[in-house]
């Protein structure tokens, strides 16, 4: 069994799900959105959330960076501006991460290069995560790694050749590793999900625990990732779906998380130990659907019971139907008025 701890959480697989509320940049650039969120997040039942820390002049090319970014999701005239304007710093990142420990949950970001590891080690971060884009980046891969902390690796638009590679550069220095599933459409359509990648990243994978990040609209898909073996679920969240931002359209207002969050939390709840018998909370349904076995008519003592004797009946009472040919040609050994239910205790 994989498991690993970090801050107050834990991790495994044979855990529940681990719910990263992932808020991204969907707080638009403002910090008291952004602790709003949190809070929110902590009590729709989420066990972490989740930002992004970029250092965006070194993560871009300059023609990137100044290039024009006039659309309806900017908040810069160029793309530059618009990352700058969505990223928060130090004195933001402090107060985010002491309110999200003061709400019970778990702080958590993604680190798109090496000055922002620097920065979140210096933050005192508990986990890693590596997005989608960085699968492939192993000198950021062997950076992290060497921290010795949990790293959630996102896996989108990558094969499976590449997942290994990435798996190869972590694991010597790291046993640590969670990849999650993921598909780099936004939102992904249903039928793009292939969700039995799960099963396929835990079967080639075996000393790594395998989630889900979601992209998808709706709250079923983390769940049937759950059934497959997903023991951590990453889905985006907002407090409004149609505010400005690229991310908003494929996240979870409160109430779609809290409901998420919800089913999550009933799949082990209703899968139960497999036996199958008759609980108590069944009898009275089971009485007052089934049927028994009765007298046709007066019966007396004496009587060799022959099928006319007999009639099946709601409620459920007497010897069940299934063994009603086993009492056919016994005696009776009390009066049995019409309808009465037949019990084995009447019969020699």
């Amino acid at each position: 069994m994989n498991t690993f701890r970090f801050g107050k959480s834990v991790v495994s697989d044979n855990g529940p799900c681990f719910v990263i509320a992932e808020i991204g940049h969907n707080h638009q650039g403002k910090l008291e959105t952004a602790l709003e969120m949190v809070k929110v997040a902590a009590n729709c039942g989420a066990h972490a959330v989740k930002f992004q820390k970029r250092d965006n002049k070194n993560l871009y090319t300059k023609t990137f960076y100044n290039k024009p970014y006039d659309n309806e999701n900017s908040y810069g005239a160029t793309y530059g501006e618009h990352r700058e304007y969505l990223e928060f710093g130090w004195d933001e990142y402090v107060a985010i991460k002491n309110y999200a420990e003061g709400n019970g949950v778990e702080f958590m970001a993604a680190a798109f290069d090496f000055k922002s590891v620097d920065f979140l080690e210096k933050l005192g971060i508990t986990s890693y995560k590596i997005a989608s884009g960085d699968l492939t980046n192993t000198p950021l891969l062997i950076y992290v790694a060497k921290l010795g902390k949990p790293m959630f690796v996102s896996t989108g638009a990558a094969t499976f050749d590449e997942i290994r590679i990435a798996y190869e550069t972590i694991r010597p220095h790291n046993d640590k590793i969670c990849f999650l599933h993921c598909i780099a459409e936004y939102p992904v359509e249903y039928q793009n999900l292939n969700l039995r990648v799960l099963k396929t990243l835990k079967r080639e994978f075996p000393d790594a625990i395998v989630g889900y990040s979601s992209h998808d609209n709706g709250i079923l898909a983390p769940v049937i990732a759950y059934m497959l073996g997903a023991r951590v679920v990453e889905k985006h969240f907002t407090l409004n779906r149609s505010w400005k931002g690229t991310d908003h359209r494929f996240s979870l207002e409160p109430e779609g998380l809290r409901k998420q969050i919800r089913d999550l939390n009933r799949v082990d709840l209703s899968l139960g130990d497999g036996e199958r018998v008759i609980y108590d909370y069944e009898r009275e349904a089971r009485n007052k659907m089934g049927k028994g076995t009765y007298a046709s008519g007066p019966l007396s003592a004496g009587t060799i019971l022959t099928q006319k004797d007999i009639i099946f009946r709601t409620p459920a009472n007497g010897v069940p139907p299934y063994v009603a040919d086993k009492i056919i040609g016994r005696k009776l050994k009390v009066d049995l008025d019409e309808e009465a239910p037949i019990s084995l205790d009447y019969l020699e």
